[in-house]
């Protein structure tokens, strides 16, 4: 089966029907309910890849490869826009269980939906797509941080002027419908924050790496941090390294007066595309406590809750 979230080569699915308007409600809400903080003897396992990205040289290649001029607006082999349905009940249509024991789609998509990332749409809620000029195929760019997809919206303007006359915009998006919704035809390509991914070659040097190479989403998490609800255990995993150090703080503070053994534990460092091709194939539990941090989140403790 093909990889949902693979770095290079991809045909994820994108619904822009559903706004991103209840992140903070559904984010506070789930979180309420994983208060409680515990030393884990278990580490994330790491993904290391070897060739290096900053967004701007990732952003910089793609668009050397698939250019807008090339297709104009009105044409039906190449669309510069993908017309997004309006049924929001669209979705990947699998068993709740999956054979081997891999996590079902809808359990991995309950995980990302909490998780914005940013996408380039037009007032008629199309995507915007950059098309091959050789190949005929075509491109979404899916950020996970709001400047990289304006700073993409004004390169792609300046390239093409019929773009500001369509009001393009960025849009905010759950990154469960990058799961969900195919685009015949259409791959997507996440670009991640660059300033996390040199915390992940940093993290990486400290472990004792020398390869300067990173391909893919960087997410971090920590032996010691570990979130208990419902007599169950998950492992917090956070897409920026700083809300990370923060949640580990408040856990410190915490734990001094639960655990006075409690010790900040280092950084492990994964690749979020492996984690999610490990929830759909792994026939083992080795995902199915991982709980991913919105950018911007930290998990803070309440003393009333312990």
């Amino acid at each position: 089966m093909d990889d949902i979230f693979p770095a290079s080569k991809q045909r994820p699915k994108l619904d822009l029907h559903q706004a991103f308007t209840t992140l903070q409600n559904h984010c506070a809400g789930f979180l309420q309910n994983l208060p409680q903080f515990n030393p884990n003897p278990s580490s994330l396992q790491t993904h290391l890849h070897a060739s290096f990205c900053s967004t701007k040289q990732l952003i910089d290649a793609t668009l050397s490869r698939f250019n807008p001029h090339n297709i104009p607006s009105s044409s039906t082999n190449s669309p510069l826009w993908a017309r997004i349905p309006l049924d929001p009940k669209t979705h990947l249509g699998t068993t709740t269980r999956r054979a081997g024991g891999a996590m079902s789609n809808e359990a991995i998509e309950e995980r990302l939906a909490g998780v914005p990332v940013y996408a380039l749409s037009n007032p008629n809620e199309e995507f915007v797509l950059i098309s091959g000029a050789s190949s005929g195929k075509s491109v979404g760019l899916i950020c996970f941080k709001k400047e990289d997809a304006e700073a993409l919206l004004e390169q792609m303007k300046s390239m093409d002027p019929a773009m500001r006359k369509a009001g393009s915009k960025v849009v905010a998006i759950a990154l469960n419908k990058v799961f969900q919704l195919k685009v015949n035809g259409v791959a997507f390509r996440l670009i991640p924050d660059s300033s996390q991914i040199r915390n992940a070659l940093r993290e990486r040097e400290k472990a004792g790496s020398n390869d300067d190479g990173f391909t893919g989403v960087p997410v971090f998490q920590s032996r010691s941090l570990v979130l208990r609800s419902q007599k169950k255990s998950y492992r917090p995993v956070f897409f920026r390294k700083e809300d990370l150090e923060n949640s580990l703080q408040r856990a410190s503070h915490q734990q001094k007066k639960l655990n006075p053994a409690f010790r900040q534990g280092d950084i492990q460092v994964a690749v979020f595309e492996e984690i999610i091709k490990g929830m759909k194939e792994s026939s083992t539990s080795t995902w199915d406590d991982v709980v991913f941090i919105p950018p911007g989140f930290d998990v803070s403790t309440d003393s009333s809750m312990l």
